[in-house]
């Protein structure tokens, strides 16, 4: 039989086995439980923008941003402009491109050359959508099948400016067509760009509607843009036709004067035209119709009904999206 001091000392020592096995199953759990909720911590920690839950949002917007800005990118982001100088040369593309780029995620080639040239370009399939100012060749453009959606955009004035000298006279007359026939017959210098524009287009047209066939050392071609047209009749002191918005935006490097603005014949239509997909399966249509929209938009006719104001005093267009053709041509 044990003693009592030797019960006590076996007691003493099954507790203390008692305990020690004890800790070892906390020390077990302790570690187990950490070895399952560090995976599970380091699983949520990624998620959160993937699974987008009200939190997760609010607390790591910086990581949201960037998944928004990938899904608004064109699955073809490349756009090639075809244009008319004019547009280039007053400086409204360097506004408008770049708002656009920002609000859609295109990436935009303008090719700025005459009117004519931009439908070229797009018969030939060298461009997505254009943005131009010959209603006539425009009409032939879409009558051919080359274009879809032309849609009216803005409009100016074509002027007739020339030296303060005025030579030709043709300073009070409200006739285009009896200022023309003013400059041939006093043989003035005129400057013509030569290059099937819609400046050259409503030239020609107003020559022809006078009865008279330019030619002779006073009718010089410059083969160029609105820009350079414009800077050679200032050298020769001679007249040109040039749209309002060029001819205002360079106004301060030339010596030159608005001498007939009052016709109201002289009207300056701008459309944009998509090229037809059917006709050229290559074309970026999805982008040609994403610049349709914006031009036309509220946005859009914005940036170009207030263009001028910053710059020279006043604005260079009219906004006319939603017009129709006829409206302005009455």
């Amino acid at each position: 039989m044990l003693s009592s001091g030797s019960r006590f000392a076996s007691r003493r020592s099954a507790v203390g086995l008692a305990g020690f096995f004890a800790s070892l199953v906390l020390v077990a759990a302790a570690c187990s439980s950490a070895a399952t909720t560090a995976p599970s911590t380091a699983a949520t920690a990624v998620p959160p923008a993937a699974t987008a839950t009200p939190m997760a949002t609010a607390a790591a917007p910086a990581s949201a941003a960037p998944a928004a800005s990938a899904a608004a990118v064109p699955a073809n982001p490349n756009l090639i402009l075809a244009t008319t100088t004019s547009l280039q040369d007053s400086g409204l593309l360097d506004v408008l491109v770049p708002a656009f780029e920002k609000q859609s995620g295109y990436t935009v080639k303008p090719v700025a050359v005459g009117s004519g040239q931009a439908m070229t370009m797009g018969k030939e399939c060298n461009a997505d959508v254009l943005f131009v100012h010959s209603p006539t060749q425009e009409q032939a453009f879409m009558d051919a099948g080359s274009g879809v959606d032309r849609r009216l955009v803005a409009n100016n004035y074509f002027w007739i400016v020339g030296p303060a000298s005025d030579p030709a006279k043709i300073s009070g007359t409200t006739s285009a067509v009896d200022a023309f026939k003013k400059i041939a017959d006093s043989q003035s210098t005129f400057v013509t760009r030569g290059d099937n524009s819609g400046t050259n287009t409503k030239e020609l047209a107003l020559w022809k509607s006078a009865g008279i066939q330019p030619k002779g050392s006073w009718y010089l071609e410059s083969g160029q843009g609105m820009g350079p047209t414009l800077q050679i009749a200032s050298e020769k002191n001679g007249y040109t036709l040039t749209d309002t918005a060029t001819f205002l935006a360079n106004k301060s490097k030339l010596d030159l004067q608005p001498l007939l603005k009052t016709d109201k014949s002289l009207i300056n239509i701008y459309s944009v035209i998509g090229v037809n997909p059917a006709k050229c399966p290559k074309v970026n249509a999805e982008g040609a119709k994403a610049w349709e929209d914006y031009v036309t938009s509220p946005a859009g006719q914005q940036i170009i009904g207030s263009f001028g104001t910053a710059t020279v005093g006043q604005t260079l267009f009219t906004a006319d999206a939603g017009k129709a053709y006829a409206d302005l041509t009455k």
